[in-house]
């Protein structure tokens, strides 16, 4: 078998032999608007991060957004696992609250830990009595673990899985299930072209090798969560998506390149390359503005924002359009031109290194074997 680096580089010319109109082709589909006042969404994780970035984007959409998380006005003090991030900024979900209703929508705070059993049941049950409806429930919401993410799995306590499969799965589970029951009569009672949507934020780690063992595990199974409901769901016209932002530039990860530790954590990983929290809240407004035999078709898949990005013709806040983690113009800066420079003893040509086309790797590709740099092969 090849080695990744040189089939990777294989499908480099490949695809730039390809005629330059085809390679310039995108999706067809339209970008699909809605009136969004009456509808409804819940959002978990909201105080910061990729679910801060979804509340506001669904605000902007004019949607009435309840936002969730530990982080608030009302406590004095940091919820316990959380990153550093400035000084200066103020994540919590009374702000986010506020920026939702100054784009637009209505944003309504709650500030909550969804760790206890129980939370998320009553907060769901409150917000459909006031409102007699939910449309888009979001589960963004995660608990950073105690220690490096990176490690060998027998060298990780339990903590590692609690943190990462608490709130990022177990917590996931019991929102969905306190959800489905009034998405349902949403469905049923209230006409509208758009179907409900359970939206579970997840990462390419559902696909391939990312960090460690549990956290791996964590992501494929709500990748397989949102499958799995999506089959029960259809019958009762709900939809479902796990959706797969990129390399996020979250507050806490800019805070890190400050701090001079990006770089060791994330592998050299390019930040400023990266996408904002809003980009993944644009792709879900698209989503949950689909029609209702559109969506459905769509139903349970994973959805990659950046891919998504090329098929409704969207742009990041600084008007860029990232590639996709599985696009060759992601992976081959980010892992394999130095690794042939080095193994070659001169550079990849300039010619090669920009026009590296946004072609995406099958999936199967994609999740065949081990990361590039564990790859021996």
């Amino acid at each position: 078998m090849l080695p990744l680096q040189t089939l990777l580089l294989s499908l480099v010319l490949v695809a730039l032999s390809i005629d330059a109109f085809s390679m310039r082709m995108t999706s067809s589909s339209p970008t699909i608007t809605t009136t969004n006042k009456s509808r409804v969404a819940i959002v978990t994780g909201a105080s910061r991060g990729i679910g801060r970035g979804i509340a506001v984007e669904l605000g902007n959409a004019g949607y009435t957004v309840y936002a969730l998380g530990r982080s608030s006005r009302v406590s004095s003090s940091s919820p316990d696992g959380q990153r550093r991030v400035a000084d200066d900024l103020e994540l919590t979900v009374e702000s986010a609250a506020e920026e939702i209703t100054k784009r637009g929508g209505q944003g309504h705070a709650i500030p909550c830990d969804l760790s206890k059993d129980g939370v998320i049941e009553e907060i769901i049950e409150r917000i459909v009595k006031e409102q007699e409806r939910l449309d888009v429930m979001v589960c963004s919401a995660y608990t950073t673990p105690p220690d490096n993410l990176r490690g060998e799995f027998w060298n990780q306590g339990l903590d590692m899985w609690d943190a990462v499969n608490g709130v990022g799965l177990r917590q996931v589970y019991a929102a969905c299930r306190a959800a489905a029951p009034h998405m349902i009569e949403t469905a049923k009672n209230i006409p509208q072209k758009q179907p409900p949507l359970m939206c579970l934020v997840s990462s390419f780690g559902g696909k391939s090798y990312t960090f460690n063992v549990a956290y791996g595990v964590g992501k494929a199974a709500i990748d397989r969560l949102s499958t799995d409901m999506s089959y029960q769901l259809a019958k009762y016209g709900v939809a479902t998506t796990a959706l797969y932002p990129g390399l996020v530039k979250t507050e806490a990860n800019l805070q890190m390149v400050e701090d001079g530790t990006w770089d060791e954590a994330s592998g050299n990983l390019d930040l400023s390359q990266g996408e904002s929290p809003e980009f993944s809240g644009r792709a879900l407004v698209q989503l949950a503005s689909l029609d209702k035999e559109t969506m459905m078709e769509r139903s349970g898949n994973v959805e990659v924002v950046a891919e998504m990005a090329k098929e409704f013709d969207f742009y990041d806040l600084d008007g860029r359009r990232p590639a996709s983690i599985r696009s060759l113009q992601y992976l081959l800066p980010n892992f394999v031109f130095a690794q042939i420079e080095k193994e070659a003893g001169k550079p990849v040509p300039d010619w090669i290194k920009n026009n590296v086309p946004d072609v995406l790797l099958p999936w199967s590709t994609f999740s065949s074997g081990p990361p590039p740099e564990m790859d021996s092969r």
